[in-house]
C-alpha cells in the first residue's frame, strides 16, 4: 500500500511561483497514476493534473493549462506539481492521489490513495 505525504505549500504573492512534492511510500509507486487535486473553502474539490502510470500521458484541468507542470522523479518516489503564474483563485488545499496503473484521470474516484493535503494561498 502507497502512502502520500504532500509538502510545500505557503503563502505567496499573485504571480510568484511554487513546487509542491508529493513523497510516496512502498516499492511500486511507478505503477501508480498520480493526480493532483485541490479544495478552496466552500467548494467541492476539484481537478489540476495529473500524469498516467507509466509517466506518458498527463493531463491538466482548463485554469492550470500553461501554468502548471505535474512531473514525477520514480527514483525518489515523488510527483511535482510546478504552479507558475499563481493566481489568488489558486488558493485551495491541495491533495496527491494515487491510482494503481492507473490512466491519467480527472476523476476523484479514480484514485484509491489520498495524502493529507498542503495549504497553498495566493495574495492578491
Amino acid at each position: 500500500q502507497v502512502q502520500l505525504v504532500e509538502s510545500g505549500g505557503e503563502l505567496v504573492q499573485a504571480g510568484g511561483s511554487l513546487r509542491l512534492s508529493c513523497a510516496a511510500s512502498g516499492r511500486t509507486f511507478s505503477r501508480y497514476a498520480m493526480g493532483w487535486f485541490r479544495q478552496a473553502p466552500g467548494k467541492e474539490r476539484e481537478f489540476v493534473a495529473a500524469i498516467n502510470w507509466s509517466g506518458s500521458k498527463t493531463d491538466y484541468a482548463e485554469p492550470v493549462k500553461d501554468r502548471f507542470t505535474i512531473s514525477e522523479d520514480n527514483a525518489k518516489n515523488t510527483v511535482y506539481l510546478q504552479m507558475n503564474s499563481l493566481k489568488p483563485e489558486d488558493t485551495a488545499v491541495y491533495y496527491c492521489a494515487a491510482a494503481p496503473w492507473g490512466s491519467a484521470s480527472g476523476e476523484i474516484k479514480s484514485y484509491d490513495i489520498w495524502g493529507q493535503g498542503t495549504q497553498v494561498s495566493v495574495s492578491s
